[in-house]
């Protein structure tokens, strides 16, 4: 089988892998940081920050709130960026015809999310495995992917679901399998204050679910 792991400041600083017909990145998408913004939409969500200090009893007029609206409102879009991108799309950009039918793996991918119910940050690590049925994908496709659904207001189980099914859809292989290990602050700073959870999510297809054998290889593999 195959195994990589994505490091933390390659996908931090954007970086692309070195590139291969085997491994191969080909991460055009890697420039892509906020989609277009109008005026009228920027606006819009710096009155709705507005009304929100005002509403927990600050003061936005004063100096050190001044620009927090706008400065909000920009991350906003940053952190939601997902919703312009289309991962299908994305790895159709990089499928390649290949004859090797083991498995691929790329382990501790960083991941960074907001949490549908409370809009506060989850974050951790993904795993994700495929065995390819005559078909590639680059590598940093695979970390992409996980990019664009995480930058989407989520629940961990959809997105672990998502990143399989995009997965599953394009490259139509003999099995996918993802798991998302991930601490959410929604349980960290408010509601039980548990600091040391970790959920923990799967989703699986193909001969992941029918081979135990299969299956137990990966969630070796993937073990710290």
């Amino acid at each position: 089988m195959k195994q990589e792991k994505i490091p933390s400041d390659i996908l931090e600083n954007n970086q692309s892998l070195p590139s291969g017909r085997g491994s191969c990145c080909d991460d055009d998408e890697c420039c892509a940081e906020t989609p277009e913004t109008t005026p009228q939409l920027m606006t819009y969500l710096s009155d709705a920050v507005y009304a929100m200090l005002q509403g927990i009893g600050e003061n936005p007029e004063r100096e050190g709130l001044l620009k927090t609206p706008e400065r909000v409102a920009k991350s906003l879009r940053f952190l939601t960026k997902g919703y312009h991108q289309d991962p299908e799309e994305l790895l159709k950009n990089a499928v390649f015809t290949e004859a090797y039918d083991e498995m691929v793996l790329v382990k501790d991918i960083d991941l960074f999310s907001m949490c549908e119910h409370h809009i506060l940050p989850f974050f951790g690590k993904a795993h994700i495995a495929y065995i390819p049925d005559g078909k590639i994908v680059g590598l940093s496709k695979l970390a992409r992917v996980v990019e664009v659904f995480a930058r989407r207001l989520q629940v961990q189980e959809r997105l672990t679901q998502q990143i399989r099914d995009a997965i599953q859809n394009v490259l139509n292989p003999k099995g996918v399998a993802v798991v998302i290990e991930a601490k959410h602050l929604c349980m960290v700073m408010r509601g039980v204050e548990k600091l040391n959870s970790v959920t923990t999510t799967s989703a699986m297809s193909g001969q992941f679910i029918t081979s135990q054998s299969t299956r137990s290889e990966f969630l070796r593999l993937i073990k710290p």
